[in-house]
């Protein structure tokens, strides 16, 4: 997508992370979730991305140790299916690299065909299931790797 930039996530991105986190999610994150990973999360590494001035989709991480934990992921539902979902998996996925993170791992909703196409197309292989985790709904998890286990 032209004129798409990937950047850090700073405090001020917050309150358009917030719109889209409750566009995205039924149980969405809080702002003090939010601020608490920016500020004090020494693991975590977040991204947003940024079209015309305006945040459109975020990402983030944990890297503990030599792996890495894609803790959430989302795109404004009018820009979805524009490639900006791949371009934050893209950059956290360099900055995993970067810092010589051996895997990566998420985990995704069994329903989620279309994020489970984008992890498969970037690298990520189903390894297992988790059993209701989901608490809105009981949903399962696919859980995905990238790299070292698979």
């Amino acid at each position: 997508m032209d004129g798409l930039w990937i950047r850090p996530m700073k405090v001020e991105d917050i309150d358009e992370v917030l719109s889209i986190e409750k566009l995205c999610f039924s149980t969405p994150w809080s702002r003090e979730a939010f601020r608490a990973e920016i500020e004090r999360n020494h693991c975590a590494r977040y991204v947003v991305a940024e079209l015309e001035g305006k945040v459109i989709g975020y990402g983030g991480m944990w890297i503990i140790l030599d792996e890495a934990h894609i803790t959430n992921i989302a795109v404004h539902p009018d820009y979805r299916g524009k490639g900006v979902g791949e371009a934050l998996m893209k950059a956290l996925i360099g900055t995993a690299s970067r810092l010589r993170v051996d895997g990566m791992t998420l985990e995704v909703r069994v329903s989620n065909v279309i994020a489970q196409n984008l992890y498969k197309k970037l690298g990520f292989v189903s390894v297992g299931v988790r059993k209701g985790y989901y608490g809105d709904n009981g949903e399962d998890a696919l859980i995905m790797w990238r790299g070292k286990y698979t």
